[in-house]
């Protein structure tokens, strides 16, 4: 009975403990937990009327293990539609909840915060096509655009139009809802207009009459759904592609390549962050192709390529390589914050780093679990956690070995004349 009551004592002592720390957190920080666990629900219930993968998470979750269970990525390269549809039904509430709506990596100086290095990271990539000045009539390609949080930001770091592709529909339909609700992207919106933009098929006929509230004036950017190894765009149809953490879901890097140059005008540049293993990596290496495995199966990919095959795959495809090199190893000086450290464990419980210690490992898993039998979250939600949390811990690993980067840079361009190269005309 005494111990029954000890347990009893204990429990609603850490239940009190762990509300005033949320109070406290909610209160005294910039963050704003109760705020989003709110929205963290909220967005549970649309997203289960939108799978494509899958009726539900759990079966969902179950086939995306099933693709992951093969030895060699052949089945999952066969299936890689099958695969990124699966994965990005079930991981991108937890991105967008967790990390925020840009889905990649970034480096931190010293006088960053978070967000500023996220968003320093994508304006670097969009400098590199070489478009600043050449006013709203540009018109770029984001190659696997998530949610369009980057395509947001480098439509207003550029002034231009762009496009985002994704093979998700929830994706397309959350990153459209987003960008209908963001009134920076409406403005540009209207001031494309009246310089002669075409706008697409959700504007009103008179560009002049749009306001700020009409939720048909984001036509600045949009998302589409496609498949970016067959690309729904005309041929030279754009001035300037890039991607950001994303062909690494492509099945043949060439094919990938060679589709973006074909929708690209002569001339254009495309630049891009892939996710590769360095030359460090050694396959003979046990924990070398563990860790690899951990990233693919917690990252929704068929295989990694390594920098040296991505970067001959773009020149194979018909790029001229401009630039290349793995910003993982740039200098941050000190005080600076490599990429993975948001994934390393912290007994800091006001980080999202205490979920990778061994106590916030199991609190996330059975707190989902009890959702999950309170219907608080579709059944199915605490195995794509763990899913996603080994990811974290093949990344983190990779990131301290040296042998995975998620920034190898390169830049390439389109020749003058496209006749002879792989993705030409």
């Amino acid at each position: 009975m005494e111990s029954n009551l000890s347990r009893h004592e204990a429990t609603t002592t850490a239940a009190l403990v762990g509300g005033v720390v949320v109070l406290g957190v909610q209160l005294l920080t910039p963050a704003d937990p109760i705020g989003a666990t709110l929205r963290f629900f909220r967005l549970f219930k649309s997203q289960k009327k939108h799978l494509t993968c899958s009726s539900n998470v759990d079966s969902g979750i179950d086939e995306y293990n099933r693709l992951h269970s093969a030895p060699n990525p052949s089945e999952r390269n066969k299936e890689y539609k099958s695969l990124v549809n699966s994965y990005y039904d079930l991981a991108t509430l937890f991105y967008e909840v967790g990390w925020g709506q840009s889905f990649h990596f970034a480096n931190r100086y010293p006088f960053e915060s978070f967000k500023e290095s996220i968003r320093r990271h994508e304006y670097y990539l969009a400098s590199k096509l070489g478009l600043s000045g050449r006013g709203t009539e540009v018109k770029v390609l984001d190659v696997g655009c998530g949610i369009g949080g980057p395509m947001r930001n480098i439509s207003r770091f550029l002034n231009a139009d762009v496009t985002g592709i994704t093979l998700n529909q929830y994706q397309v339909e959350r990153g459209n809802d987003i960008t209908r609700g963001d009134d920076t992207v409406a403005i540009n919106a209207v001031a494309s207009r009246a310089t002669g933009i075409t706008l697409n098929q959700y504007q009103v006929e008179r560009g002049n009459d749009i306001t700020r509230g009409d939720d048909t004036v984001c036509d600045k950017c949009r998302s589409v759904q496609g498949d970016f190894m067959c690309l729904p765009f005309s041929s030279e149809s754009f001035d300037g592609a890039y991607a950001i953490e994303a062909t690494c879901h492509a099945p043949d890097r060439v094919k990938c390549y060679a589709e973006i140059l074909r929708v690209l005008k002569p001339g254009a540049i495309f630049a891009c962050y892939e996710w590769c293993t360095t030359d460090a990596f050694d396959g003979k290496n046990p924990a070398h192709v563990r860790i690899k495995k951990q990233i693919e199966e917690g990252d929704g990919l068929p295989d990694i390529a390594s920098t040296k095959e991505c970067l001959a795959a773009l020149e194979k495809a018909g790029f001229e390589i401009l630039d290349e090199r793995d910003m993982a190893e740039d200098y941050l000086g000190q005080g600076g914050k490599p990429w993975m450290l948001p994934l390393m464990p912290s007994w800091n419980p006001f980080t999202q780093r205490f979920q990778f210690n061994w106590l916030g490992r199991n609190l996330t898993k059975y707190g989902l679990k009890l959702m999950e039998l309170c219907f608080l979250a579709p059944k199915g939600t605490s195995k794509t956690q763990i899913m996603l949390q080994a990811g974290g811990i093949g990344l983190a690993n990779g990131g301290k070995e040296h042998i995975f980067t998620p920034m190898y840079l390169m830049v390439g361009r389109v020749p003058h004349i496209k006749e002879g190269v792989v993705g030409g005309q």
